[in-house]
Formats: structure tokens, C-alpha cells, sequence
């Protein structure tokens, strides 16, 4: 198909590249819109299906909804490809999603009703433009983004930032307008190696991989040095927590992944416009990675031929039809309202393909989280177990030392970004192909900074669903620092996994200066004790016998989050470090705890 390309005008003036697909004849017709960076007319890589590796072109894309009686509307983000303006990642969304909604409305091919859908990037502009209630707007596919509360997640992750940021930006910055325009900007940036700086923090502004495009690196330095959560995170396009009770009255379908940054997000997002009486939502929880719901493989763990999207719902697109056609149409409703798919029940064994047999199966629940789960706490002991029973009076604090020049590198779980970060989930030993890996790559469990809590080997299954916290009473030896946690399945040891295999199913971090308020962060006196909450993203894992459930405590998870120099000085520019001595209180008055949400 051919589209017909238009420039919508935003209220300030800048045109907006928009490409329009439509079925033949006058209409009107109810509208698709998606809004994004990567190209109105540049292939999406989530746009394959478990049958068809190849990713499905925009126009391909357009036909397939044109054919079913849609209008498909693609545009360029402000700043990106064909639009004009200057791109500033989030923040102009919610407006220029807004009045291109209102320029739809104006058409005489537009029927008044207008479908969103997209992809990352793609699902954050959809949440701007329903924060600001944009007009004309009934259906909402959200798909692998969607900031709840871009600073406890997204962004940064309850203070710690996402160094996944600088590597978009990086990518990004090499295919934007300014550097296909300057032939020597684009070369700069494409000869810069971002694994040797990322040996190299802090960056300095002027003196960065994206010194090159000067406004790229000017809105990484604001997200990176801005760490108290005020009035900046209160922004359309990274905060939707606040525009719950007046977003768009749309029917919305969320759907991330458990091996993704956003499943936090999704699972906000729903609940809290659940909660606030909004349109009909409903909620779809993956074992993917980014974007590849139709893949089983993810990291080194196989989950089963039932972890792909088409064998609960059918292909990504086929369901999206189906939902926008409940909406518009009035056909019956066949995505049930949460879709959960709990990790395990593999043979644990190594499949012909070499990965680990983990397997998992789809849930259809009522709600999110789970009412029916049973949330217990299961309480750090001083001798590293990890079990429901009270600990000790006399238990004694554990302490490790923290040297943030020799961070806990990170393996797996994150949002790929290869060669830096591989997506999925890996048994937790370091290894040459994850960044920060030191010879004679030892698991992480050796590291004398990591603590180590882990239950005795099952004797029955034990099924988690649902969000998962960690309370921790901490003290350090100096101004700041962070508490890092992961929840691991660990296998025991088989022909094939002689070690067993440490499976990682989630983490998350804190950064102590926010750890009573985030708008006023406070600096420690040394041995000062305080009570955390950690917030790990939430997830889905059936744990058999023979298997334990652990609990790993450190203070660093790198490249994932940028590391804490742990000298109070401000974010993002701190160019000293000091090694800190932390400790993690275990004892009867200071019962660290994780709550796990057990379901039968």
C-alpha cells in the first residue's frame, strides 16, 4: 500500500510527518494511530510472529488493519525522521499526541473514534496522550513500555538510574535527522565504543559518546543528575501515576514481560486505572524478553512451547484486531482480564538446543495482583537461610564491603542492549560475555559483597504470583549507598547441571538517600539504621521440589543501574569513591524479610 503523507501542525507550530493508510471508498473509518521515533515507515522488529521471523513492514502492517475496515495512521515523533522540532525523549508527547488526535477528528475519513497502539517508545506515547485525555480516543494496545512513575521505574528505578538510557540515546543519536543531515557527526558517533565508556564514569557534559549531537546529550545529563523525585518527574510522558483519575476513558490492553524493564509499569498502570474507574482494562504478563512475545528462548532458559503469545491468543496483530473490534464493533470480548504465564515446571534438564528446560504455562486470572494470594514473609537468618520462621533475638548483623570500583556486574533480566547488557536470564556465574566479569568467573554467590539467603531444598511445589518486596533493616558506614536484591529459582544439580543452575527471575535496587521521601533525600550518619523497602519487579515462577527459593542482597547491579560512589556527592557527577562497609540486619527486633505472594 501507498500511503498519503501529511503535516500535522502541533499547537507551537512544528509539522509532524504523517503517513495515512485507508480502505478504499469515502468512509468515514475508525482509526489506528501509532506514534513513534523509530520511523513511520521503518520496519518494527516486533512485528514477527512465531511463524514468520521476517518483521512485517509498516505498510504490510497497515494493509492487514486497512483490510478489516481501519485507518492506519503513522507519525514521526517530534524531532525524528521526517518531523520537525527538537527531540527531547518523553516530554513532548502527551501534546503532540493530543492534537494530532484532534486533527484526526477534523477529517471527513475519520469516523470520531481513534485505536493507539505501538511498541516501547511506541506505548509511551500512547500513555502521554491518554494522561491529557486526548479526544476521540476509545481503544489503547500498550505494548512492552508504559511508565507508571518513570523515576521508581523506567528511567530510573527508585533513584538509581538506567543506564540502558545512554545506550538508546547513543543509537539513536547516530539515526537522527541532525546526523543523516552532517555526514561527520554521524561518523563521530558511530566510531565511539560504548563498552570502553562505560569503563569510564562519570561522563562529563562536553565530554561524552554524545558530545557529538549536543542535544541528545543535554536531555541524558537532565535525566541522569535529576535524582529527587519533584516536580521534573511529575512531567507528562514519565509520570502517569498522577493522571490516573482524569486519563482517556479508553478500553486499554497492557502487555509487558517478565524479563523486561517495565512489567512494574504495566502492572501500575492497570491496577491504578482500574482503581480509578476508567475504561475496561486488561492485562497480559509475558516471559519475554523486549518485544519477543513469539520466542521460548530467552537468555539460556528454554520456558516451553506454550510461552509464545500465539499459543494463548494468537498472533500479536490478530489479538490487536480482536480487541479494537470488541471496542468499535461490539464483538465479544476474548482476552481474559489478566494473563499470566508462571515460569517452570521444565524438566530441568539441558534441551537438544542447549538451554535450560525450564518450561511455565498461561494463567487466566480475575484480577492483579492475585486476591487470592497468600503474601508471607520469608525472613533472612543469619546462617543464610531463608524461611517463614521467626529469626533469632541475638541474630548478628551481616556486613560486606562495598567497592564501587568493582560492582556486581549484571547477568541477565535487563532490557537488551548487546553487546553490554544480553537479555534473559542466565544462571548467575560470571562469564566473559557479561560485562564487568572477572576471572576465574566464580558464581555470584562467592562474592564476599553479595549476601546469600536461600531456603532449604522443597519438598512440595510452591507457585509465587504476584509483586514481590523486600524489607530490609540497613546501615552504612558513610552519606549513601544502594541495596540491590534478586530472586532466584535455584535448580539443583543434574547430569546435565552438575552445579546446579541459579536462575534469575527478578530483581531491584534502592538508592538509600530516598529512602523515607524521595523528595527530600537524606544523607546517612554512619551506623545510622533504616528501615527499606526494595521493590523488585513483579513475577510468576513455580518452584518444585527439589528446587530453593534465594534471596541475594548486595549494593550493585552493573550495567544495568549506574553504580553508587557511595560519597553523598550529586548524581551523575560524583568523581570520587570510597569503599563503604554496609550491613543488613537479621535479628528478632529487625526482621529483614521478602514477601513472597504464594498461590495454590
Amino acid at each position: 500500500m501507498i500511503p498519503t503523507t501529511f503535516k500535522v501542525t502541533a499547537r507551537d507550530g512544528v509539522k509532524l510527518a504523517t503517513d495515512v493508510y485507508r480502505p478504499d471508498g469515502q468512509g468515514p473509518f475508525p482509526v489506528i494511530l501509532e506514534r513513534t521515533p523509530y520511523g513511520r515507515n521503518v520496519v518494527s522488529r516486533s512485528e514477527r510472529t512465531a511463524s514468520e521471523p521476517r518483521a512485517a513492514t509498516r505498510a504490510e502492517l497497515a494493509a492487514y488493519f486497512v483490510a478489516h475496515g481501519y485507518a492506519v495512521v503513522y507519525q514521526d515523533c517530534r524531532g525524528r525522521y521526517g518531523s520537525e522540532g527538537e527531540f527531547v525523549k518523553y516530554l513532548s508527547e502527551g501534546r503532540d499526541g493530543y492534537d494530532t488526535c484532534a486533527w484526526l477528528l477534523e477529517q471527513d475519513w475519520c469516523d470520531g473514534r481513534i485505536c493507539t497502539m505501538g511498541h516501547s517508545y511506541g506505548c509511551q506515547t500512547q500513555l502521554a496522550l491518554g494522561a491529557l485525555d486526548a479526544p476521540g480516543v476509545v481503544a489503547q494496545a500498550l505494548d512492552s513500555g508504559g511508565f507508571f512513575n518513570a523515576w521508581r521505574g523506567g528511567i530510573r528505578t527508585f533513584g538509581a538510574f538506567e543506564l540502558k538510557q545512554l545506550t538508546w540515546a547513543h543509537q539513536q543519536a547516530i539515526l537522527s535527522p541532525e546526523a543523516t543531515r552532517d555526514p561527520v557527526m554521524k561518523a563521530a558517533l558511530e566510531a565511539e565504543d560504548m563498552a570502553e565508556w562505560f569503563t569510564r564514569f562519570p561522563w562529563k557534559e562536553g565530554h561524552s559518546p554524545l558530545r557529538h549531537h549536543p542535544a541528545y546529550e543535554r536531555y541524558i545529563f537532565s535525566q541522569w543528575r535529576h535524582g529527587t523525585f519533584d516536580d521534573y518527574w511529575r512531567q507528562n510522558g514519565i509520570w502517569t501515576e498522577g493522571s490516573h483519575a482524569g486519563y482517556s476513558g479508553a478500553a486499554c490492553l497492557h502487555m509487558s514481560s517478565w524479563f523486561d524493564v517495565y512489567p512494574y509499569g504495566a502492572a501500575n498502570n492497570y491496577a491504578g486505572l482500574r482503581d480509578a474507574g476508567r475504561g475496561p482494562q486488561r492485562l497480559i504478563l509475558g516471559p519475554w524478553t523486549h518485544g519477543d512475545r513469539s520466542s521460548r528462548v530467552f537468555g539460556d532458559v528454554d520456558f516451553g512451547p506454550d510461552a509464545t503469545i500465539e499459543s494463548w491468543l494468537g498472533e500479536w496483530r490478530a489479538v490487536r484486531l480482536r480487541f479494537f473490534d470488541h471496542v468499535i464493533k461490539g464483538t465479544a470480548a476474548d482476552v481474559p482480564p489478566v494473563s499470566v504465564f508462571v515460569m517452570g515446571g521444565g524438566t530441568g534438564r539441558r534441551t537438544p538446543a542447549g538451554h535450560l528446560d525450564h518450561g511455565g504455562r498461561w494463567l487466566a486470572l480475575e484480577n492483579w495482583p492475585p486476591p487470592e494470594s497468600k503474601v508471607t514473609d520469608y525472613h533472612l537468618h543469619a546462617d543464610g537461610r531463608l524461611s517463614p520462621d521467626a529469626p533469632a533475638a541475638d541474630a548478628r548483623p551481616l556486613r560486606y564491603n562495598f567497592d564501587p570500583s568493582h560492582p556486581v556486574p549484571t547477568i541477565g533480566h535487563a532490557l537488551t542492549r548487546e553487546p553490554l547488557i544480553p537479555g534473559g536470564t542466565f544462571d548467575q556465574v560470571e562469564a566473559p560475555k557479561f560485562f564487568g566479569s572477572r576471572a576465574p568467573y566464580l558464581p555470584l554467590a562467592a562474592r564476599p559483597d553479595v549476601l546469600v539467603f536461600q531456603t532449604e531444598q522443597l519438598t512440595e511445589s510452591i507457585q509465587i504470583v504476584g509483586p514481590i518486596e523486600a524489607t530490609l533493616w540497613v546501615a552504612t558506614d558513610g552519606p549513601d549507598t544502594d541495596f540491590a536484591a534478586k530472586l532466584i529459582d535455584v535448580h539443583p544439580p543434574t547430569a546435565d547441571y552438575p552445579h546446579g543452575y541459579a536462575m534469575l527471575l527478578t530483581d531491584g535496587i534502592l538508592r538509600l538517600r530516598y529512602a523515607e521521601d524521595p523528595a527530600n533525600p537524606r544523607f546517612r550518619e554512619p551506623g545510622e539504621i533504616v528501615k527499606i523497602t526494595v521493590t523488585l519487579n513483579p513475577t510468576a515462577n513455580l518452584f518444585l521440589p527439589g528446587h530453593r527459593i534465594r534471596l541475594d542482597i548486595s549494593s550493585s547491579n552493573f550495567p544495568k543501574f549506574d553504580v553508587n560512589s557511595n560519597t553523598g556527592e550529586p548524581e551523575g557527577e560524583a568523581l570520587c569513591k570510597r569503599v563503604s562497609v554496609n550491613t543488613v540486619f537479621v535479628d528478632a527486633s529487625r526482621p529483614s524479610h521478602i514477601k513472597i505472594p504464594l498461590l495454590r
